[in-house]
């Protein structure tokens, strides 16, 4: 008998990603899926977008079956390694900064009311 429970966040390895879930190792005797609806309250267009093989994740369990040491498992609503955050671009610092938005800033002011005034 392990100390898994119904409702114990657990961590494990994604060991395979199916279309229809996610199969996680908790650890040498049990392992588990996520089904595709245990993923998210949203709707998940592929499933690739939430782990990938070796990826750390914490899970939910929601049923054990002790005979099989197989877990059924769930994500929604905890805080759980999802999508790799995108890398952020930094924006580059031009040496001038708004000294040609203040220089032409009256310019585009009339330019654009005249185009509005025309419609």
């Amino acid at each position: 008998m392990s100390d898994y429970k119904p409702g114990k966040i657990v961590k494990g390895i994604i060991t395979g990603v199916q279309k229809y879930g996610i199969f996680v190792d908790l650890d040498n005797y049990y392992s588990g899926l996520i089904h595709i609806s245990e993923i998210s309250d949203l709707f998940v267009k592929d499933v690739n977008e939430y782990g990938k093989v070796g990826d750390i994740i914490y899970t939910k369990i929601l049923e054990i079956d002790e005979a099989q040491n197989h877990v059924k498992l769930s994500i929604k609503g905890i805080n759980h390694k999802v999508k790799p955050k995108k890398e952020r671009k930094l924006i580059k610092e031009v040496g001038s900064g708004f000294k040609i938005l203040e220089e032409n800033l009256n310019n585009f002011i009339v330019n654009k009311l005249k185009e509005i005034s025309q419609k």
